[in-house]
């Protein structure tokens, strides 16, 4: 209940989490049946750069920042597209002032069918989220545990759908709780799209969680992981990974030229890494450690 996503708005793991958002909600679109976005811990929306608390880690400068004016070598730019579009739709203005969270740029990229159900505990967060989209008939807002939306929200009733799983890490246990959240989700909704997000820091717990992840023996699970800096001279955030279950048969290439890209683009130190691999699924050839 304490974190406060405004600290980390725009940094390396949003550019990474967003842009493959925008890649999964751009390969829904290309059917013309309706889907839903569930978000599980969805955050504000929106959020002011300017600010007194994104200022005071100045996070966003080192990712969204050194991004958005970039000359991206062309597949990257396609890649990308959807992403900074949105982002630069928010800011028409000179400037960097506002960055999207995950339910306000899926939003973004929706046709009129397509549909949003986001959940967020934090009470002044969920506030601040209703605002943002009161009156959109096409968005749902709801005040409520997103680990209990994966079992109570699912599945969505256009029986298409991507679900973000996007929880801060407060808590111990929080890598278990995720597997756990994945398996009783797929039960319900197994031709869905999930998108999982976890940190990479300092004694993280990452061979162990993936080793449960392939032991629910979901047949294609895709991991996408982006390190800015060593973790062995800091105990925060050297790095973030995403689990993407059933992934669109384009999106392992396509990580594949944009995860070297941002390696070096937003590097912070000569240990930055990136690497897309098969936890489950595809060629033993594609499969990473």
């Amino acid at each position: 209940m304490n974190y406060r996503h405004i600290y980390h708005a725009g940094n390396f793991a949003d550019v990474l989490k967003h842009a493959v958002l925008a890649r999964l909600v751009t390969y829904l679109k290309q059917k013309d049946k309706a889907f839903r976005v569930l978000d599980t811990h969805a955050g504000i929306g929106v959020y002011d750069l300017s600010s007194e608390e994104a200022q005071k880690t100045g996070e966003w400068r080192e990712g969204i920042g050194r991004l958005i004016e970039a000359e991206l070598p062309a597949p990257v730019a396609a890649i990308l597209e959807p992403y900074l579009s949105a982002v630069r739709d928010l800011n028409p203005e000179d400037g960097l002032m506002h960055y999207p969270g995950s339910p306000k740029l899926a939003r973004m990229l929706f046709r009129s069918q397509d549909r949003l159900s986001a959940m967020e505990l934090h009470p002044e967060d969920h506030e601040a989220l209703h605002r943002l989209f009161e009156g959109d008939f096409q968005s749902r807002i709801t005040r409520l545990d997103g680990w209990l939306a994966l079992g109570a929200h699912l599945p969505p009733k256009e029986k298409r759908g991507l679900v973000l799983v996007d929880p801060p890490f407060e808590a111990e246990g929080e890598y278990e709780r995720l597997v756990d959240g994945l398996a009783k989700a797929y039960r319900r909704f197994s031709g869905g799209i999930y998108c999982l997000w976890y940190p990479l820091k300092k004694g993280a717990p990452i061979r162990d969680f993936h080793e449960s992840l392939k032991a629910l023996e979901i047949p294609k699970m895709l991991c996408a992981e982006l390190s800015v800096r060593s973790d062995r001279v800091t105990t925060g955030l050297a790095g973030s990974g995403l689990v993407i279950v059933n992934p669109p048969f384009t999106l392992k290439g396509e990580l594949d030229i944009l995860l070297p890209y941002l390696k070096t683009q937003l590097a912070q130190d000569r240990f930055a890494s990136g690497r897309c691999f098969w936890l489950r699924g595809e060629a033993p050839l594609d499969r990473g450690p």
